[in-house]
């Protein structure tokens, strides 16, 4: 049996047409598939010389490649080589951020072959006390859990690599104590703080967006990368292809999250008057555009602000966008929805994953279903039992204070902040024609843009008056006829 070559070594092989051809991976393209080179040659050994030449012409430097190279070099390759084109945009800059930003400054000069289960460990201790290297003020100087385990993951999975390719014998990092894994706490709305919040957003006209949300339960991303051509109004089918992230400041429009998350669900009929209402204020192929540029989509950290603040006006708790999609899947459980198609509908890969998010709400669906087998085959008289409804101080709608906005006078315009660092003017004046008009000013602060605004409405106002005294003028002077 021929011996089986190591990864960059390259290939050789006896082709159908007598010669020998030697090929090696040189590259990835965008989506991870190899780019190659190769030579060919009438015996094996001038093709395996031909190959070694074009190893040191294209190839990687397996030859720095040893069982005595630093840590943080070997976890550079792996990263390189084997995962970064593997992975999506977003996924890489985290990988960055804990390989350059954590890993190879704290063990990086530790020979691969050296490199023990004592300093892996020690090196998880001391980066969960004092590894955070920015805003320290708001979070403190320690890692959270969840970063430490993504750390060791990415240590263990570049040594187990090192294992298979021979360098090392077995893999320090298996058996690290880690912290504990935790998942986030899920908040879900009730009924009457999801009537406050909706009223709420219809005064910051969000009011579509988080309704299709609490109707659909997508993920951040995915609502906000929607465009008009992915609803069709007559069968009410949604399709969810896309999703918007932010890397660098940049919004990055890519593929979703898994396969399973490209799906088709269908929209209720009101919600699809409600958004075929919408839509014809919107000049825009994408069904919630930038306030700022409609040829781009909102921005997914100015609609987590929004959130906040239009949760805080209404009188409800402080959630996640993130705990919206946990309404509408708890709701939808409550309502009788099988956990199949709810899988389905929120785009999860399998039902396990939904039966393991919700068990709180399968738990107590199991037990209903148990009791409506011994009411109709045991003929008991069994207590059905119940959802357990979070109540909440200040739930009731009737005892709930709305936010009471500064009532500007007519003619003054008015001001939207869009985010934390920019504000909108706008004034709608009625032209010389009759006809509104539409005038926007943006500023970087409230004052700043109350004086700007304030400039602007003089400026038009006087372009108005003027416009009206030409026509008038035009209207009273005789017409003369030339013969």
């Amino acid at each position: 049996m021929p011996r089986r070559r190591k990864n960059g070594e390259g290939m050789l092989r006896f082709r159908s047409d007598g010669r020998w051809e030697g090929r090696i991976v040189i590259d990835h393209d965008e989506k991870g598939k190899p780019i190659t080179k190769n030579v060919t040659a009438k015996t094996r050994t001038e093709c395996a010389q031909k190959l070694e030449v074009l190893k040191e012409k294209f190839g990687k430097p397996t030859d720095k490649i040893k069982p005595d190279m630093p840590f943080g070099e070997w976890i550079d390759f792996w990263y390189r080589t084997y995962c970064k084109n593997t992975i999506r945009l977003t996924t890489q800059s985290e990988y960055e951020s804990r390989i350059y930003k954590h890993i190879i400054p704290e063990i990086g000069k530790i020979p691969l072959n050296k490199l023990t289960q004592a300093d892996l460990q020690q090196f998880y201790a001391r980066t969960k006390i004092g590894g955070r290297c920015i805003r320290v003020e708001m979070y403190g100087t320690g890692l959270s859990d969840r970063v430490i385990r993504a750390i060791h993951a990415n240590c263990r999975s570049a040594l187990e690599k090192a294992v298979s390719e021979g360098l090392i014998r077995i893999n320090p990092a298996v058996g690290c104590k880690l912290p504990p894994k935790k998942s986030r706490e899920m908040k879900v709305l009730t009924q009457g703080e999801i009537i406050r919040f909706l009223n709420r957003a219809k005064e910051e006209r969000y009011f579509e967006l988080f309704l299709l949300e609490l109707g659909t339960g997508l993920r951040r991303g995915e609502i906000l990368a929607l465009k008009w051509s992915d609803l069709n109004f007559t069968t009410g089918e949604l399709r969810i292809e896309r999703q918007v992230n932010v890397l660098n400041r940049e919004q990055i429009i890519s593929e979703p999250k898994t396969k399973a998350s490209v799906r088709t669900i269908i929209l209720p009929e009101s919600l699809l008057r409600i958004l075929s209402e919408y839509s014809k204020g919107i000049d825009s192929e994408w069904i919630f555009p930038s306030p700022i540029d409609n040829t781009k989509t909102r921005n997914p950290s100015a609609v987590r602000k929004r959130l906040q603040l239009i949760l805080k006006r209404a009188g409800c708790p402080k959630v996640r966008f993130h705990d919206l999609r946990h309404t509408f899947a708890t709701m939808a459980l409550e309502k009788g929805m099988d956990v199949k198609t709810l899988s389905a509908t929120i785009g999860h890969v399998s039902s396990a994953t939904t039966i393991d998010i919700y068990s709180h709400i399968t738990d107590n669906m199991q037990r209903q279903a148990a009791v409506n087998i011994d009411r109709k085959i045991g003929g008991t008289d069994a207590e059905m039992p119940r959802f357990e409804k979070p109540v909440r101080k200040g739930d009731d709608p009737a005892s709930f204070e709305p936010y009471k906005p500064k009532i500007r006078k007519s003619g003054t315009g008015c001001v939207t902040m869009i985010n934390e660092h920019l504000f909108e003017g706008r004034y709608s004046p009625r032209n010389a024609y009759g006809k509104r008009e539409s005038h926007n000013i943006y500023a970087k602060t409230r004052e700043e843009c109350e004086e700007k605004l304030a400039e602007m409405i003089a400026q038009v106002k006087a372009r108005i008056k003027a416009d009206k005294e030409r026509l008038k003028n035009q209207t009273e002077s005789p017409t003369i006829v030339t013969r």
